[in-house]
């Protein structure tokens, strides 16, 4: 490009022509930091923490869901006969899921109010989850005994489901001057359930305290977000509107 070619502003002012490429490069700079404020706006701040919220909740959704569903499931082919076992299964996942609804409808619009109780709920959750599962972890030979003995003398239906499915009779000490639906009882080769249900209490345990952890560390996620969330402009709307 010849100098006949540039503006005649430019060709009697030469430091126009010097000061060209840094106006250039002060243009693009302050268009890279504005991509970059987008970018952490969207990305860390309103819309990160909206979408994040949505997508938990929608996943307490389904997992509500398929708790109901496999209850429900399970007393409608027999495989649980104990209906406060099926009540408690049910009652839980209707429990997730209305925490869940109220949740996602606090993340969509953006609502103080539900925010605010889905914070407090979720964090009650939290702790009372989080105990149980260090405690399912923590728990003892003899305390996991007096448990299940607790827990078999209780529910004379769930007494009956344990012998039919494992084969056993009674707790402790196998009477068999009492009735018995096991299939060993007609041989009398019976062995005390007990011993049986404590092979699998362990990795029972283990298992559901393991479970009951890794949700309940999502529902301290859940009440983090919601928190940071519920005090975040959406700077796409009006910047002097909160709610």
């Amino acid at each position: 490009m010849g100098l006949s070619s540039l503006p005649e502003q430019m060709l009697d002012n030469p430091l126009a022509t010097v000061s060209l490429p840094y106006v250039r490069s002060r243009e693009s700079h302050l268009q890279h930091e504005c991509n970059i404020r987008y970018f952490i706006m969207a990305c860390g701040g309103f819309v990160c923490s909206k979408t994040s919220l949505c997508i938990l909740n929608l996943i307490y959704v389904m997992v509500s869901l398929l708790m109901i569903g496999v209850a429900a499931w399970g007393k409608w082919f027999g495989l649980v006969s104990s209906f406060r076992v099926m009540a408690a299964v049910i009652a839980v996942g209707l429990f997730l899921f209305v925490v869940a609804v109220v949740g996602l409808c606090g993340a969509v619009k953006h609502h103080q109010v539900l925010l605010f109780f889905y914070m407090l709920i979720l964090f009650l959750v939290f702790v009372v989850q989080f105990s149980v599962s260090c405690a399912c972890l923590a728990i003892s030979k003899e305390q996991q005994n007096l448990l299940l003995e607790i827990g078999w003398n209780k529910s004379e239906s769930m007494q009956k489901d344990l012998e039919i499915s494992l084969d056993c009779c009674d707790f402790l000490q196998v009477n068999y001057s009492e009735p018995c639906d096991a299939a060993c009882f007609s041989d009398k080769t019976c062995k005390p359930c007990s011993d049986i249900i404590q092979t699998y209490a362990d990795d029972a345990l283990r298992f559901v305290g393991g479970i009951s952890l890794f949700f309940s560390f999502t529902e301290i996620l859940g009440v983090w977000l919601a928190y940071r969330y519920r005090n975040l402009k959406d700077h796409r709307q009006n910047p002097g509107a909160f709610i």
